[in-house]
């Protein structure tokens, strides 16, 4: 069992690892920066360059190589534990360059290193107070600007002094990071931005106070006192979020907008043209790109969108060409478009994802007219241009006319990252390991709408075999599953290569339909889904009769367990077993942004989570249910699958219930990833089985 597919899927990372990730280009485009382990199963990750006039490939930090002279004098022990550290870590995780590219900082276990990319020289320790945050050098790589003890500190490198920029006043203030909604729910993962000059600091101050705090216990060790966390339920406060520009000689300007109307900030960007900063209001029915004036901190609107039920964030802008245009996106005519200086420049036809790179006056984004291929596009003076024309998953980088390819597909395993310059093509190697499963795919859409589904079959399946289904959705808002790439289908192909015809869909409420298609959730997250799933169901399986409609199966993690709870509890008719993995049961313990994007403020809108939630539905259950939850779960707390657990028990209604100790949202632990997938395999097969077999 120890080389099985559930085992190797777990100690490869989902195969991910050796794979090369996070890239940076040089503004020259001359050298590509990137992360990358050093083997398939090695959790430790590396810092590389590629010089792409030479071809050489430099290892430029390897976190079990460094040399770190602050242990020199500590007992073995002690420079045994910061090892361990490190590797449990995950090595170089996250890195910040400067302007030029020439240099980088880094954390490896809370202590801060910084690395020039000439040949010749190694990473060096950088002495600081505490655990380090967040290390970003200025534009110019003379300083260090860090996060330590929820304070902002730079560091000289020169004349190696640190001075601490913004310090907490408060004892639930931080600066300098981001809050937990712009983390979880916007994609904003810092807290602070560096002028262009280098000399000042846009800085975000974040308190806590109101916010409620809830408690996270480890059940099966008594002894160990409850986490404590802030988290911003529906309905609850959220932080306070202001912010300051701060002068590396000691001057402080309050940043002024209306934060009662506009209580999120969403983004922030401070380029040669503007410092912008992108605000939105609680019920997110707007988004506005306000121009702030660093002398005053007074803003003023220069952009901004309004929708009836919400304005979505997309990732990337607002950004400028070199000539000063803004870069924005919006949903216009019914679809994602991109928008430049004001006009629309996509067709109606495109559904644009995100924007990932300005270089001069081109734009570098993702987009497609068909939801299960992302293709690289290029806008320019000359229009839009299709770069990627081929299926498959893509994304990317354009900088000095160099471009990088991440392409994912049906046809190879992994991901293949390709670098083309002046006419000439490299490829970044991957180290990642090979599942040894290759998945069987048929895309194809399904029902009146058009659904996108992907169907998988067991390794020599003989056509007339009857076949007990398996449905294995996410099928929510802000992801996909149904995709041409093979990475996002090996699970179901183990599933289906242990006796199901497995079959997913991507229904209402996923990207890469259009805004209406997505929109179709508000006010309602189950109704839709469950739908579309059920609509699906029947039309793929009157193209397949092998599919036998009297054992359906359903199982699910996130979101798609609660699809799946939801289903044998509202749909028993057509699921006859359920895998519920970490299932939002009650939408009034998720988080704010998320939650009250769809179903509004819930003192507002009580009907919409009532017809959300599934705790109320518990006396339905006639069909086999599992319930799975990590305990340490910090995303969709426990409290989901205990409440709805409770509540079965007082309707009198058996059902399971699999609490995995010390695990959070996801399991990285190999034994436990692999066991999980057999014991979910066993309870469908025990719950499904034909009645001839019973």
């Amino acid at each position: 069992m120890t080389d099985s597919f559930p085992r190797r899927q777990a100690r490869t990372r989902r195969f991910t690892l050796g794979a090369p990730r996070s890239i940076t280009v040089s503004p020259d485009g001359g050298r590509v920066v990137f992360l990358r382990s050093r083997g398939g199963t090695d959790p430790v990750t590396c810092l590389w360059t590629l010089d792409l006039e030479t071809g050489e490939e430099r290892l430029v930090a390897d976190p079990r190589e460094l040399d770190d002279s602050s242990a020199e004098d500590l007992p073995p022990e002690e420079r045994a534990r910061r090892e361990r550290s490190r590797e449990q870590a995950g090595g170089v995780v996250a890195y910040a360059t400067d302007r030029p590219v020439t240099m980088a900082a880094f954390t490896l276990s809370g202590q801060l290193y910084v690395t020039e990319f000439a040949a010749g020289l190694t990473p060096r320790l950088v002495e600081t107070p505490g655990g380090v945050i967040d290390p970003r050098p200025d534009p110019t790589g003379r300083l260090v600007a860090y996060v330590s003890g929820g304070a902002l500190h730079v560091h000289d490198l020169t004349a190696r002094t640190t001075t601490t920029v913004a310090a907490p006043d408060g004892e639930d203030v931080t600066f300098g990071l981001a809050d937990f909604v712009a983390a979880e729910e916007m994609g904003r993962m810092r807290g602070y931005w560096w002028s262009p000059e280098g000399d000042a600091l846009l800085v975000a101050r974040v308190d806590d106070t109101p916010v409620r705090r809830w408690h996270i216990a480890d059940p099966a060790n008594p002894d160990r006192t409850p986490a404590v966390v802030s988290y911003p339920a529906a309905g609850t406060a959220n932080a306070r979020v202001s912010l300051q520009i701060r002068t590396l000689d000691g001057t402080s300007t309050e940043v002024s907008w209306d934060d009662v109307r506009d209580e999120y900030l969403v983004q922030a960007v401070w380029d040669a043209h503007d410092l912008l900063i992108v605000v939105q209001p609680r019920d997110q029915r707007a988004l506005r790109v306000l121009r702030v004036d660093p002398a005053t901190g007074a803003t003023s609107v220069v952009h901004e969108q309004t929708d009836p039920a919400w304005v979505e964030i997309v990732p990337g802008v607002p950004a400028h060409t070199a000539s000063g245009a803004l870069v924005t996106v919006a949903d216009i005519d019914g679809a994602r478009r991109l928008v430049v200086d004001g006009e629309t420049v996509t067709p109606a036809s495109l559904q644009v994802r995100d924007v990932l790179d300005v270089d001069g006056d081109v734009v570098l984004f993702r987009a497609g007219e068909d939801p299960t291929s992302i293709g690289l596009w290029t806008w320019g003076p000359e229009g839009p241009e299709e770069l990627t024309p081929h299926p498959g998953v893509h994304s990317g980088r354009l900088v000095a006319g160099t471009l990088v390819v991440a392409r994912q597909s049906l046809d190879a395993d992994g991901t293949t990252t390709t670098v083309h310059r002046n006419g000439a093509e490299r490829t970044i190697a991957s180290l990642a390991e090979l599942p040894g499963l290759e998945p069987r795919v048929t895309l194809t859409t399904a029902g009146a709408r058009e659904l996108r589904t992907a169907l998988l079959l067991p390794a020599g399946h003989e056509p007339g075999t009857r076949l007990p289904v398996l449905m294995d959705p996410y099928g929510g808002p802000h992801a996909q599953r149904v995709l041409a790439a093979r990475g996002t289908h090996l699970t179901s192909q183990w599933f289906a290569d242990q006796g199901f015809a497995v079959l997913v869909v991507d229904g209402r409420g996923t990207p890469g339909r259009g805004p209406e298609f997505e929109r179709a959730v508000r006010g309602d997250l189950a109704g839709p889904v469950l739908e579309d799933q059920i609509d699906a169901l029947h039309a793929v399986a009157e193209q397949n009769p092998d599919l036998d409609l009297t054992r359906v199966g359903i199982r699910g993690w996130s979101f798609g367990g609660y699809l799946a709870a939801l289903a044998v509890l509202r749909r028993p008719d057509v699921f006859h077993a359920a895998v519920a993995g970490a299932p939002v049961t009650d939408w009034t313990l998720y988080d704010t942004h998320y939650t009250e994007r769809y179903l509004g403020h819930p003192e507002e809108e009580p009907d919409t989570y009532a017809r959300s939630s599934v705790v109320e539905d518990a006396p339905r259950l006639t069909r086999p249910l599992m319930l799975v939850h990590g305990l340490a779960d910090d995303n969709v707390v426990a409290a989901h699958t205990l409440r709805l657990s409770s509540a079965l028990l007082a309707a009198g209604r058996p059902h399971s219930v699999l609490p995995l100790s010390g695990v959070t949202h996801m399991t990285p632990q190999e034994a436990v990833a692999e066991n999980l997938l057999l014991l979910q395999v066993r309870f469908l097969k025990d719950a499904l089985r034909s009645p001839e077999r019973s």
